[in-house]
């Protein structure tokens, strides 16, 4: 019943968008031939062969037995792209979700307010271990800002703005929040972004030997990366985060509808927020996202009891 109610606000708001395709396969191999090709020593222009002599035989003629010479190999941009950097360890993951934090806590500070942080970490952490991502020691925030958003950076790295915590009513709404961007990282929806725009650029330094130290090449990476927390990600990892993520939270035994219920207090904002301005570019709309949620799910979590925790939920003073 209570699905039932959410889809209906649906029709407060709908709208949403694409982005422009990109053949990165193209864009790699083209950067991968200039790397190979950029130090190999310019061939002449071939001397124009004097006329033949009566009784010798043309140039072409005389070297018709000669072998031909050996096929030019072509080369695969994307098993090369693949063996040069393959998979994210779970320490390259951890250094690029390190300083991606990094460059955003420069900007945004956290709340001071230890007991809130601690509640936070205890709340997440407790939701993260249903994740079955045992290997990533997680980190969860609240950042000192009105804004109404949340983020997360790969290597476990999750934080809610200030403004989002204010609207939360019980910590199985924290819990449906942080759930989402728990599943972001499980999901490795950051990474594989870039894998498919930064390491374009990354890909030539290692072919050519540049890059010696790979936190370079980290480094170098963080540009894309905050980028796309600038811009988001694709609604479809949204709506996936969102599927994924209210799983985790009923697991943890809290209620699963906490995100919806998030989703559906952010629908009814006006829609010329200020408070809302980046969630509505990185995410797609409240409305969709409970659409989605409710077309993905039915009636399949009606029998689920899990509980709200309201008396526990810590209040910002």
């Amino acid at each position: 019943m209570k699905m039932k109610l959410i889809v209906l606000a649906v029709s407060l708001v709908a709208f949403s968008g694409g982005a422009a395709g990109i053949d990165f396969g193209k864009l790699l191999e083209e950067r991968i031939n200039q790397e190979l090709n950029k130090d190999k020593p310019k061939q002449p222009a071939p001397a124009e062969q004097p006329a033949p002599t009566p009784g010798q035989a043309p140039a072409a003629a005389q070297s018709a037995a000669a072998p031909p010479p050996p096929a030019k190999q072509k080369i695969d941009a994307r098993q090369l792209g693949f063996a040069l950097f393959g998979d994210y360890s779970l320490e390259e993951e951890t250094r690029i979700g390190r300083q991606i934090s990094g460059n955003l806590l420069g900007a945004v500070p956290l709340v001071r307010d230890d007991k809130l942080q601690r509640y936070v970490n205890l709340v997440g952490n407790w939701v993260a271990l249903q994740s079955g991502r045992k290997d990533v020691t997680w980190h969860f925030g609240v950042l000192d800002t009105e804004d109404i958003n949340a983020f997360a950076a790969p290597g476990g790295y999750i934080f809610v703005t200030k403004g989002l915590y204010r609207r939360l009513n019980n910590e199985a709404e924290l819990a449906g929040v942080l759930a989402h961007e728990i599943a972001h990282v499980t999901q490795k929806h950051h990474l594989k972004v870039l894998k498919q725009s930064s390491l374009i650029g990354a890909l030539g330094q290692a072919a050519s030997n540049k890059a010696k130290d790979s936190d370079q090449v980290v480094q170098n990476l963080i540009g894309n990366g905050a980028e796309i927390m600038a811009r988001g990600l694709d609604k479809n990892a949204e709506f996936q985060a969102d599927r994924v993520g209210i799983v985790y939270a009923a697991r943890a035994g809290y209620t699963p509808w906490g995100l919806p219920e998030v989703l559906q207090d952010m629908a009814g904002l006006p829609a010329k927020d200020s408070r809302t301005s980046l969630l509505l570019k990185t995410h797609p709309h409240p409305a969709d996202r409970l659409a989605a949620l409710g077309d993905a799910v039915g009636g399949r979590l009606d029998t689920v009891r899990g509980k709200e925790v309201a008396d526990r939920f810590y209040r910002i003073r």
